[in-house]
């Protein structure tokens, strides 16, 4: 049954009609799992927050044989994408969704986000440290965790696991856990989101992963140490820069796409130029770029007030045109 509260949660009007001529991929290819098990078609839960099943309940077979998950992609082949939230998606925002291929319905990109620890207590992304090493939010995460493994091993089409959308790869021992048992296949890919302080003392620990790893980001709020360190609480400049360091060594070696992520915010605005500088200096081959949002953390939006500011316009210019920074950039705000 379609969650009506959430879509209005999200301001999403489930009557509309976009009328779209492009068949958005992303329902078809794409499961996300979060924390509690909840399974979506999609990169983000604000984007389509509709469920299609829980796997702590189900296994992924039966969860991307529902009913619900056909209504949803039935919403997108119609080109109303009635359940779609077009305030925030931003493939839909450029009507130019990522498009759906002929016969397309198994899952290649498969998104984890069932653990949120993190070594670190940045004010844009959380209130306090959260880490779980015991209780049962740990219990739960690694009996899905070993659910999801042992359905990878059973799965014969390409596919990539992307880890690190809600907490750190290396700092999670879910996803410790997770990556160390994953299954040795020439079929499973890696995308690695991470911030980079325990790369460098744990990505020895599974070279299985990282000899498949097609993409690894760093979120990096700062490009100097005083601003690093005031964003990213409990980080240490000395030692992001190290595994920068090794992660530009080991681009080298296994051919990764390497990229850099920057949350663009007060404090931080006026580095964006000293970013793509310290992105060149570790051979990383993007920029993003994103615009601050309000994720309940506490952080006074209104406080933001650079986006309307003239030098703050004149280095978004300097930064799309200048020609060092071609394909380095991405997602400017």
């Amino acid at each position: 049954m379609i969650n009506q509260r959430l879509f209005d949660h999200y301001g999403i009007d489930t009557t509309k009609d976009l009328a779209l001529h492009r068949v958005c991929a992303r329902p078809f290819d794409t499961l996300l799992i979060d924390k509690r098990g909840s399974c979506f078609p999609c990169e983000c839960t604000a984007w389509l927050p509709q469920s299609i099943g829980n796997l702590q309940v189900k296994d992924l077979d039966e969860i991307m044989s529902s009913d619900m998950l056909s209504r949803l992609q039935g919403s997108v082949s119609d080109g109303t994408y009635r359940f779609c939230n077009e305030h925030q998606c931003p493939h839909v925002r450029s009507l130019r969704p990522p498009q759906k291929t002929e016969g397309q319905q198994k899952i290649k990109n498969l998104r984890l986000a069932i653990d949120d620890s993190c070594n670190l207590k940045c004010p844009s992304c959380r209130t306090g440290m959260i880490f779980h090493k015991d209780g049962p939010q740990y219990r739960s995460g690694i009996a899905m965790a070993d659910k999801i493994n042992s359905w990878l091993d059973r799965y014969n089409h390409d596919i990539t696991v992307h880890v690190g959308s809600d907490g750190d790869p290396f700092a999670s021992h879910v996803y410790r856990h997770f990556m160390a048992n994953t299954p040795v296949r020439n079929n499973i890919k890696y995308s690695l989101l991470t911030n980079g302080l325990m790369f460098k003392e744990f990505h020895s620990q599974i070279p299985h992963v990282i000899s498949n790893m097609t993409r690894l980001g760093v979120s990096i709020d700062g490009a100097t140490k005083h601003t690093y360190e005031k964003l990213r609480l409990g980080g240490k400049w000395e030692k992001v820069n190290e595994a920068l360091h090794s992660m530009s060594e080991l681009k080298q070696k296994h051919g990764f796409y390497f990229g850099l992520h920057m949350v663009v915010q007060q404090d931080n605005w006026s580095e964006m130029e000293t970013m793509l500088e310290l992105a060149h200096s570790y051979q990383a081959d993007r920029v993003y770029f994103n615009k601050i949002e309000d994720w309940n953390t506490g952080i006074d939006i209104s406080s933001q007030t650079f986006f309307d500011l003239k030098e703050f316009k004149d280095m978004l210019w300097r930064v799309s045109t200048d020609p060092k920074t071609v394909n380095n950039v991405a997602n400017l705000i």
